[in-house]
């Protein structure tokens, strides 16, 4: 019986060994016949791969493209270029387009670029992208996958340029607070940009009451990530109240007497990029304060302007420390 037993066992050894020798030349075939038919491969699919027979240097590009890569130089990506650290930075220009002999046997023709960016380019907006995240896949950019931005396939060079200069308007802040370069990582300053496609955040910055976008002193930026954030709205702070206080610090607290609403949401009374109400208020006191204050201790009920309530600021003029108080005696926000 031991010995049945033990023949059984090295017949199944060697039967299972038999079957991963099976599916192992299989596989190999099939992959054999793939790459013979010219099948695409996951490799493939980047069009800036290729062998290393393919690429032509920096020095071939020169010969016609002698005006770009002059812009190109004074650029921080040319700046950085110059001095390379990686593999990938050595190829110079071939490392976004991809390489470049079938472009230089076939005479220049645009077609014949492995990978190109813009509205006219027949690559889909994820490899044109790809070749951007290949080297800018970490500060800001660490939440791009599954962005706002990235999910409505937003390409880099929608927002980004590369060697194209930028003609500032005329302006105060563009005569005090320009540059010294034309050239710039971006289309479009700020904020400007952003409002190419943000339409209502135009309408709202044109309101009496606004963010200080116009004159320059903030930017979008500022508050927002555009490449994605883990945090709502793309904020920078992990809180609406967070991104405000680091501005108005005189806000945060901690207060011995706190107003509820302030520390839940500054957006309860306030509207962040423009209103037509004094303080970006949502709507004017003394309703923005009976929206939650019910009739209690004051009527809530509608009053002519020169009531006594409303004269000055409404309830402000006496309750003045709304945002909260470290008095003993304010329990009340009085002044």
């Amino acid at each position: 019986m031991m010995q049945s037993k033990q023949k059984d066992k090295k017949t199944w050894r060697l039967a299972f060994t038999s079957a991963l020798l099976i599916i192992g030349i299989s596989l190999a075939l099939a992959q054999q016949q793939l790459a013979g038919s010219g099948a695409p491969s996951v490799a493939s699919k980047a069009p800036a791969q290729g062998s290393g027979t393919d690429y032509v240097g920096d020095q071939t590009c020169v010969g016609c493209h002698e005006d770009q890569l002059k812009r190109f130089r004074n650029t921080v990506m040319g700046k950085i270029f110059a001095r390379p650290r990686t593999e990938l930075e050595k190829l110079g220009c071939e490392s976004c387009h991809g390489p470049g002999k079938l472009h230089v046997e076939a005479g220049g023709s645009k077609e014949t670029i492995p990978l190109r960016f813009g509205k006219d380019s027949n690559n889909s907006i994820e490899e044109q992208n790809a070749a951007c995240i290949a080297c800018h896949a970490r500060g800001n950019r660490l939440f791009w996958k599954g962005s706002p931005h990235e999910s409505r396939a937003m390409a880099c060079v929608d927002c980004h340029q590369v060697k194209q200069e930028v003609q500032v308007l005329v302006s105060s802040d563009a005569r005090y607070s320009a540059p010294l370069t034309e050239n710039k990582g971006v289309r479009k300053s700020q904020p400007e940009l952003c409002l190419g496609c943000h339409q209502m955040r135009r309408a709202q910055l044109q309101r009496s009451s606004h963010m200080p976008y116009r004159e320059g002193k903030v930017t979008c930026t500022s508050c927002h990530n555009p490449h994605g954030s883990p945090n709502p709205k793309q904020l920078i702070q992990s809180t609406v109240n967070e991104n405000c206080f680091a501005c108005h610090t005189e806000r945060r607290g901690p207060f011995l007497w706190e107003h509820p609403p302030v520390m839940e949401n500054c957006a309860s009374c306030h509207e962040a990029h423009g209103t037509n109400n004094p303080q970006l208020l949502k709507v004017r006191a003394p309703r923005v304060c009976d929206s939650c204050h019910i009739a209690s201790r004051h009527p809530t009920t509608p009053t002519l302007l020169n009531s006594i309530r409303d004269f000055n600021r409404g309830c402000t003029n006496c309750h003045s420390a709304i945002h909260g108080s470290n008095h003993p005696s304010g329990n009340m926000l009085l002044r």
